[in-house]
């Protein structure tokens, strides 16, 4: 259940699952002006959450939290997305000057921060705050692709946004990886 509390933040992340590219978390905060068709980013189109998300980035009060494919190997995918989150968190404090009284994380892991807070599976389509942190977090992330493109064009990130496609192993197996693929991943530790 959610708590009455002044000010609620939604969690969410885009990135766990590629074989390239950072870990994006957002924090957004919960406001009584809801922006229609703020829903789990998954279930939009590309155009549709590039709209969403400069409403959202507008109109209300956000974070970004980003860790690097370097981090993410050194300490693993799990603490470095719930390292993400902290860092939006603290982002959305700082650049609002606001404490956050709670959290509602998408997803069934807490993170170690010092505000009330909770889980909830599937909370990116159930609850606005968090379905626009889920938006927030995916274009952020879309775009860091589209610059990563720029600069390891032979990988075709801007397509596939480093997730592991069937053209993506194709480019690995001919280049072998860049310094933004995560050598903890597989193709590249070879004991996974």
């Amino acid at each position: 259940m959610v708590k009455e509390s002044k000010n609620i933040i939604g969690i969410d992340e885009a990135g766990r699952g590629p074989l390239a590219g950072p870990v994006v978390a957002a924090a957004v905060l919960d406001t009584s002006k809801k922006i229609k068709g703020i829903k789990d980013s998954k279930l939009l189109s590309e155009k549709k959450r590039e709209e969403l998300y400069f409403e959202i980035i507008s109109n209300c009060k956000w974070g970004i939290g980003i860790v690097s494919p370097k981090r993410i190997d050194k300490i693993n995918i799990r603490e470095a997305t719930k390292e993400a989150m902290i860092k939006a968190v603290h982002n959305l404090e700082k650049k609002n000057k606001m404490k956050v009284h709670h959290l509602i994380l998408d997803g069934n892991m807490g993170i170690n921060i010092d505000i009330s807070q909770e889980s909830i599976i599937g909370a990116d389509r159930k609850i606005y705050c968090v379905g626009a942190a889920s938006i927030v977090a995916k274009v952020t992330r879309d775009r860091l692709m589209i610059k990563y493109d720029k600069l390891y064009p032979k990988y075709n990130f801007k397509k596939h946004k480093g997730y592991g496609t069937r053209e993506h192993f194709k480019l690995i197996n001919k280049y072998g990886g860049c310094e933004i693929h995560r050598k903890s991943f597989k193709p590249f530790d070879k004991d996974k």
